[in-house]
């Protein structure tokens, strides 16, 4: 069994299918988990995620951190039950009504306390050391941020075998490609930052996507962009960012689009050239 097999027996359900037992024990969890005088800001953003974010903040409730710690949400202007699940959990969240991870992220940001941050996903699963593992790498000296690679679980449409070999390459270019272009490497859901140096270089919210690299962009001239290679630092998530493709046909896919700009991946760069149908108006 895996570590997240647990989470995934309530994933996809709405709250009011979730055994009253599991609220109150990861409720539990997580107020125990809150400090008065954070060092470190969990902070979830979640669109439209009650049939996941119990899962997530399940697993939150069972990390174990050295650190003291703060849990918030960010209810990102859902038409779910979303805010509701925050609230059943015990878990002080603001709502944002700024449609983009960018404000919702930004939200966030403005409202944590701690001088380290993460960025979570509500659709995602957190391993119990995920979050002193990644503050070991970050607190090496001359680091402003750090991220680590992700997984997804394995279903019915998709086999752990084929999952593996997907990941593999997606894996390995993205070790290469962080030599060069580290910033595009980074993903939300599993990227953690110094808040204090996020806070002079604030986070985009005039893009639709890509508010992740650009904050890694933006925190190079602070210190370097490391990455986490340890699989017991590996989230777990669904498949919101692969739709209903085969694993197949998203890997020729990926590697179709990866290719007809290569070259990009040998050439630093210290800003973003946006595309004009990412930017918001």
């Amino acid at each position: 069994m895996g570590w997240y097999d647990k989470y995934l027996s309530v994933y996809g359900k709405p709250l009011d299918e979730i055994p009253p037992d599991i609220i109150k024990d990861i409720r539990a969890g997580l107020e125990r988990m809150q400090s008065a005088v954070p060092v470190v800001s969990i902070v979830v953003i979640a669109y439209n995620e009650e049939r996941h974010l119990v899962s997530c903040l399940w697993s939150l409730s069972n990390l174990c951190v050295s650190y003291p710690v703060e849990v918030l949400g960010v209810n990102n202007n859902s038409g779910d039950g979303t805010e509701n699940v925050f609230r059943a959990l015990g878990v002080k969240y603001f709502n944002e009504q700024r449609q983009s991870p960018g404000y919702a992220r930004k939200c966030g940001l403005d409202n944590s306390t701690g001088k380290y941050h993460f960025f979570i996903d509500g659709d995602t699963f957190y391993p119990p050391r995920y979050i002193d593992l990644m503050m070991a790498k970050l607190l090496q000296p001359g680091v402003s941020c750090v991220g680590s690679f992700w997984s997804f679980y394995p279903d019915k449409n998709h086999s752990a075998w084929g999952l593996f070999l997907f990941e593999l390459v997606r894996d390995v270019f993205l070790w290469i490609q962080h030599f060069k272009r580290p910033e595009l490497c980074v993903r939300g859901m599993t990227f953690a930052f110094n808040a204090d140096y996020a806070r002079q270089v604030s986070i985009r919210t005039d893009i639709r996507r890509g508010e992740d690299g650009s904050l890694a962009l933006s925190l190079k001239k602070y210190g370097k962009i490391r990455f986490l290679y340890n699989r017991k630092a590996r989230p777990v998530t669904g498949y919101g960012t692969l739709g209903d493709e085969s694993l197949l046909h998203s890997l020729f896919y990926r590697i179709r689009v990866q290719a007809k700009g290569i070259m990009r991946i040998f050439y630093s760069k210290e800003h973003y050239d946006d595309a004009e149908d990412n930017v918001i108006h």
